[in-house]
């Protein structure tokens, strides 16, 4: 059994999520991050420190049996530092790493390596063909964690689609938002394309699974989404649905709204990238078929569950920061929808 795991990103969504997983098993866990956490987990041992920087690192990653490295940055962020933090930061601990002969680094990629991939269900023998600054830095982050398997390390790559959860915030806050104001939601085209996703309960269940199996299994790269998946008109509607205002997804033109939203984004006035606006156009899904058959890995939920639980915890979260007058948890920030606000009019 694994006894001292490091989380880099501990106080993020994904990274608290497995600091309070891993210590409820019995884990010594050291969380690390640039800021201090949201909730204090009993037990755990917590650092403030960038994943760029190799002291810092090299300290928390010292007694650790596995590390598991959460850390990233947003598509929102400068090209540079995207590729700095991302590319930069599994440089750096993966080093610390090898330097204080860590026996497992389990690298969380994601599923935008493929950029857009033209065959679904993707399988990870796909061509990684990033198309933003975003995914070309996961796709250069994997390349490092394969020169350093080549060196002789065990590095599982764990490849995400979009997961969600309690926590998740982003664009999906919007979403939220016009479900709870009673308003309808606009939908790109027709919204029939099949959009998977993935829970973080399953992702945390994931990345236990890759800590714990045979070495020459886990050493390798897997697909992780959920199995059970419908429409993101589907998803977007069961959201709608929840929130009780009797409110439809309504679908637009795409054509015109994709050069609307391309036009914006240029302009910092829209928090929707270019991947984001073009995936939702096209069938997005991937096999996980080598995760099952390898790694033992069944997702416990659908898309269905993981947006309607994270639908539930952000009412949860309005009413307390009305109650309390709060500003919310940082790590749970939701996207500035700019000029996208302005449409609510018309919905």
């Amino acid at each position: 059994m694994v006894n001292v795991v490091t989380v880099t990103g501990g106080s993020g969504m994904l990274g608290a999520s497995l600091v309070r997983r891993l210590r409820a098993e019995g884990h010594v866990v050291h969380s690390v991050d640039l800021r201090e956490p949201d909730e204090l987990v009993a037990g755990v041992r917590y650092s403030v420190a960038d994943v760029r920087d190799p002291v810092g690192i090299g300290r928390a990653v010292a007694d650790a049996d596995v590390v598991v490295h959460t850390a990233a940055a947003l598509p929102s962020y400068p090209a540079d530092e995207i590729r700095s933090i991302i590319v930069g930061g599994a440089q750096t601990v993966l080093e610390a790493a090898r330097a204080h002969r860590v026996e497992r680094v389990v690298q969380i990629s994601s599923t935008a390596v493929y950029g857009l991939p033209s065959v679904v269900p993707t399988t990870e023998a796909y061509p990684r063909e990033p198309v933003d600054a975003y995914s070309a830095a996961k796709a250069g982050a994997e390349e490092v964690c394969e020169r350093f398997r080549d060196a002789g390390m065990c590095v599982p790559i764990l490849r995400p689609k979009t997961f969600l959860g309690p926590g998740r915030m982003g664009l999906f806050a919007m979403l939220f938002e016009w479900a709870e104001e009673g308003r309808n939601f606009p939908m790109l085209g027709s919204g029939d394309v099949r959009i998977q996703m993935f829970a973080v309960e399953d992702l945390v269940d994931a990345v236990l699974v890759a800590m714990r199996a045979p070495a020459d299994v886990a050493n390798d790269t897997y697909n992780l989404a959920a199995a059970e998946f419908g429409t993101i008109r589907e998803d977007f509607q069961a959201v709608l649905d929840a929130a009780g205002h009797g409110k439809r997804v309504v679908p637009i033109p795409a054509r015109p709204a994709v050069a609307v939203l391309d036009l914006l984004q240029r302009a910092r006035l829209s928090p929707v990238y270019g991947r984001l606006v073009h995936k939702l156009l096209a069938d997005s899904y991937v096999s996980i078929d080598k995760a099952r058959d390898r790694l033992g890995f069944r997702p416990r939920y659908s898309n269905q569950d993981a947006i309607l639980a994270t639908y539930r915890w952000w009412r949860a979260q309005q009413t307390t920061a009305r109650n309390t007058r709060s500003a919310g948890r940082t790590s749970r920030e939701p996207w500035r929808q700019g000029a996208l606000s302005l449409a609510k009019a018309f919905f």
